[in-house]
């Protein structure tokens, strides 16, 4: 274990780098549930994650030394409970931020919480809350960033990294700098309570919002639109000028 610093006011100022870990999100609950405190903004960041998880329990396959696999620690204590999906919007604008600079506008946010770009996942993000009585307490924000790696499974369809569609490899730590300092800077802007403007920016990087699309629900694929979010993180779908709302595993986008 390798304890670094970034320059941020305080996300990354503690920066912790293993060599392996089953999962950076649950060696982060482990730490933040021993008696010593962490510090607001600490970083696990893992070369290799053997159960890295995605979303409801999916996993996230990364090579070794090749991408960003890190949990940071937030205390969104300013945040009620229902105003959770606030912080998903602004550290998905915060990842999107940083990949549009080297990508561009191919850039986008697939709900709920999903890089693409194009038509293909680049990363992902896994927020679990730690709640206590009727307030947040702690949030652990769980990020896979591919970068530098080319070869991924054959079940793995749809996927991509900064080294495949810019030909390059990238310096990791440099990239992890820069994905901090964006989050931070989003998230002073969800303490300051600009949830308008962050509310905008998110909606403004969705993925396939207001286009045609195919989704598969209820047993069977249907045509529709994305149309928005709601403020607790629901997909609002119309279909035949139906006006439909989705949690997350109720509905599956179906590649084109």
């Amino acid at each position: 274990m390798q304890n670094n610093t970034f320059s941020g006011l305080f996300v990354g100022h503690n920066l912790i780098t293993l060599k392996e870990v089953d999962s950076t999100n649950t060696f982060l609950k482990d730490a933040v549930s021993k008696s010593a405190p962490l510090m607001e903004g600490t970083v696990i960041m893992a070369d290799r994650q053997f159960a890295g998880r995605g979303q409801a329990a999916n996993s996230w396959q990364s090579e070794a030394g090749k991408n960003l696999t890190f949990s940071i620690l937030l205390n969104p204590v300013f945040l009620k409970i229902e105003q959770q999906f606030e912080l998903n919007k602004a550290i998905s604008i915060a990842l999107n931020d940083v990949l549009t600079k080297y990508l561009g506008d191919c850039v986008y946010i697939k709900w709920p919480n999903d890089i693409y770009v194009n038509n293909k996942k680049i990363g992902g993000i896994l927020i679990e809350n730690i709640i206590q009585g009727k307030k947040f307490k702690h949030a652990i924000i769980g990020i896979g960033l591919n970068v530098n790696q080319v070869n991924f499974a054959d079940n793995l369809k749809n996927i991509s990294s900064l080294k495949q569609e810019l030909h390059q490899d990238y310096h990791l730590m440099g990239l992890l700098g820069e994905i901090c300092s964006a989050i931070e800077a989003k998230y002073l802007q969800l303490k300051a309570g600009l949830f308008k403007k962050i509310n905008e920016d998110y909606l403004n990087r969705i993925y396939l919002i207001g286009e045609i699309a195919s989704f598969k629900f209820d047993g069977s694929i249907q045509n529709g639109k994305i149309i928005g979010i709601t403020e607790t993180g629901q997909l609002i779908l119309e279909i035949n000028e139906e006006i439909k709302y989705f949690n997350n595993k109720e509905i599956e986008f179906i590649n084109q």
